[in-house]
């Protein structure tokens, strides 16, 4: 039996870690199948504070842990197959069927950046290609970049990344954009925001050495393949909730992010817990995501010390 299980290593998750263990309750903490979530992906990371140099993602990920792990957090490397919140103490169960119980859990599994799915684009992320305009657009600066997306996000990612580089064109495979109308507005009255409409991506092309060239893309139109030029592809396509695990054993929204009580972290189950990108709709930072597992750490603390009351209503008394 534990007091709390830590489910996702992002941010989130090891900054919960971390309060937890210098709490003396020792978390156990279970690793999918990307440890450190989405930050390993990136490059080098300049808007986390504290570092005025930058970090790189994949090394503030592993200081986080062996922060957590300085303080007696104990991890355990396995994909969460099923849950049972249904009572206490609830259940994870563990891909090869391992069976761990725990007085509370903290989710903290994230939302991964959908992408197209073509060649040349997975193998330059971090190099060119990115899905977060905040994160990376500041190592584009005076550069062009692509846009691929036709809904608020692209717009919103498009117009920030005019902040940094000499022109943005959106690419959406369709000539009707799904943006709103007030985000469609603020775009096109945007300069610097070419358009690349009823077009769809093939390929992401790179040089020889590796550098980005542009996309390779279908004029929907007449058929004939084009190559849109630029230093960096922008994905925003939306986000994927990482929760099909828990088979709706806690609320979430229509798009699956874990619903939780506004200001704090708990979900409609009580002892259960939501912290960073799974519960998070709008911001989806590092900081935040770390801001927020702090506040996990803190409520489930909170609830244990509140669960830990003796029973003296049994047959003896005592």
């Amino acid at each position: 039996m534990h007091k709390v299980l830590v489910i996702g290593t992002g941010p989130a998750g090891l900054t919960a870690a971390i309060y937890l263990a210098r709490a003396n309750l020792s978390p156990i903490v279970i690793e999918g199948l990307e440890p450190g979530g989405q930050l390993t992906t990136t490059t080098e990371v300049e808007n986390f504070p504290g570092f005025p140099e930058g970090i790189m993602g994949p090394e503030l990920m592993d200081n986080m842990r062996k922060q957590a792990e300085r303080f007696g957090a104990e991890f355990r490397n396995g994909w969460v197959e099923q849950v049972d919140f249904s009572k206490r103490p609830f259940q994870v169960t563990l891909e090869g069927g391992q069976v761990l119980e725990s007085e509370t859990v903290i989710l903290s599994t994230g939302a991964s950046a959908r992408y197209l799915g073509i060649p040349g684009e997975q193998e330059n992320v971090g190099r060119g290609v990115s899905t977060c305009a905040t994160c990376d657009g500041f190592f584009f600066r005076g550069k062009k970049l692509l846009v691929v997306g036709g809904g608020d996000s692209a717009m919103e990612e498009a117009n920030f990344l005019t902040r940094f580089a000499t022109e943005v064109t959106i690419v959406h495979r369709r000539e009707e954009l799904r943006a709103s109308k007030i985000m469609q507005d603020r775009a096109k009255a945007n300069e610097k925001i070419r358009w690349a409409l009823n077009r769809t991506p093939l390929e992401v092309v790179t040089e020889e050495g590796g550098k980005v060239k542009g996309l390779k893309v279908r004029n929907n139109a007449g058929g004939q393949e084009e190559l849109l030029e630029a230093d960096g592809v922008f994905v925003a396509i939306g986000h994927t909730p990482n929760t099909k695990f828990l088979g709706g054993a806690v609320a979430t929204d229509e798009h699956g992010y874990i619903v939780v009580k506004p200001g704090t972290t708990e979900t409609n189950v009580p002892g259960v817990f939501a912290c960073g990108d799974v519960q998070d709709t709008r911001y989806r930072q590092a900081i935040t995501a770390a801001g927020s597992g702090c506040m996990a750490a803190m409520d489930c603390e909170k609830f244990l010390e509140g669960s830990m009351v003796h029973d003296w209503s049994g047959p003896t008394g005592s």
